[in-house]
């Protein structure tokens, strides 16, 4: 039986820890950054660029923890549910 809140909780965790990384990625290396991204979504980015500030980086790590805590727990409560 898996614990949904936990669960969630420990993604979240997880996923703003990889959030601030991936900010710092961008922050010492731009170029290269931009590059990946673009091939991650098979897109040229190298017209673009990247807007960082304090803001946005936390408004970002929020959201994006928020949002994936919230898809783990209701996975969570979908798997316990269908085991019975």
């Amino acid at each position: 039986m898996l614990k949904p809140v936990k669960l969630g909780l420990a993604t979240a965790i997880a996923v703003a820890g990889l959030w601030v990384i991936c900010s710092v990625l961008v922050v010492v290396a731009p170029d290269a950054m931009m590059q990946m991204s673009g091939q991650m979504v098979h897109v040229d980015l190298q017209d673009f660029a990247w807007t960082t500030h304090w803001m946005g980086f936390l408004v970002g790590m929020v959201a994006w923890s928020s949002i994936a805590a919230l898809v783990v727990w209701a996975a969570a409560v979908v798997y316990n549910r269908l085991a019975g």
